[in-house]
């Protein structure tokens, strides 16, 4: 398809949106490529950057090896990422230290709207697509509820950790941030990105390309050979991954066998007062709306465009 700048405007929007989600733990930008309608263009076009296109690139052969990888939707995709986390970071920080109970509410209605979206997709149900969401479902339940550790701070653990976190930031209901923060390193890269330090930015880089680039490829194959049963997991993973993003949670501190504080779990509640409830049960509509409108434009456009 020939691109416009029209279509590479809207791209970048989309971009945007992904690392706006991508910017909060708990929010995965995978699932706002799957809401617009672009995640199997992201994934296509990730794998398209492979051993070949290194190959002609060491041999020079610049022209051959940008003609046959997406390097144009990647280059405007990418702008929109990092523009929402580098412009969005402090903000969306400040709003979870100070109004957490509504922007997980707006969160909340974002992704429950998601996986009810992306599980529209799915054509004949049979008995193995619920065996498989419900193993998503579980698994995105037990990873979000684990206790974040304390970890080190060097180099080789902040190129894991992007390696990481990246793989879940591409999966639908696993938040890349989320992971950073079991891995004891969200705060950490947050600050390195307020603050503008290239050094760690760069090695959280190369560890999330490095990640990006292996793991990419076997979410394709998933895709191509087991898609139904790949998008029921998905689904699982956005239901499971609403433990995360309940807006009302109160701390409690978390004891070992014998007693002893080994870290402080967030325990979610039901709301206790009108205050903060009405408000943040509007947000979480206006959430739930976005998607679905989204949703129904993104179905407008195919039917009136088909490939």
């Amino acid at each position: 398809m020939r691109r416009t700048i029209l279509h590479d405007a809207i791209l970048t929007l989309k971009g945007f949106c992904m690392g706006a989600a991508d910017v909060v733990p708990g929010v995965s930008g995978g699932t706002m490529a799957l809401v617009l309608g672009i995640y199997p263009e992201l994934i296509a076009s990730i794998r398209s950057f492979d051993l070949k296109f290194l190959k002609q690139l060491a041999t020079f052969h610049f022209k051959e090896a940008f003609d046959r990888v997406s390097w144009r939707f990647v280059l405007f995709l990418v702008i929109g990422i990092l523009s929402a986390v580098f412009s969005l970071a402090r903000i969306i920080g400040w709003l979870l230290s100070e109004h957490p109970v509504l922007i997980w509410s707006f969160f909340f209605g974002l992704v429950l709207a998601s996986a009810f979206t992306v599980s529209r997709h799915l054509d004949h149900w049979r008995p193995s697509m619920a065996f498989m969401m419900l193993c998503g479902i579980a698994g995105a339940y037990w990873i979000v509820g684990l206790i974040p550790a304390v970890t080190p701070d060097a180099a080789w653990f902040l190129f894991l950790s992007g390696a990481v976190a990246i793989c879940a930031m591409i999966l639908p209901g696993i938040s890349g941030s989320f992971i950073l923060v079991l891995l004891g390193k969200y705060h950490y890269v947050l600050q390195a990105v307020n603050q503008r330090d290239i050094v760690v930015l760069a090695i959280v880089a190369a560890g999330a390309l490095a990640g990006l680039v292996c793991f990419v490829r076997l979410l394709h194959w998933l895709l191509n050979k087991y898609g139904d049963l790949t998008l029921a997991v998905l689904t699982g993973f956005m239901i499971g991954s609403l433990r995360r993003v309940w807006p009302w949670k109160i701390l409690e501190n978390s004891l070992d066998s014998q007693g002893n504080i080994v870290g402080v779990v967030s325990v979610n509640i039901l709301p206790s007062g009108a205050g903060d409830t009405l408000p943040a049960v509007a947000l979480m509509g206006i959430g739930l709306f976005l998607v679905i409108a989204l949703e129904a434009l993104s179905a407008r456009k195919e039917k009136k465009n088909p490939l």
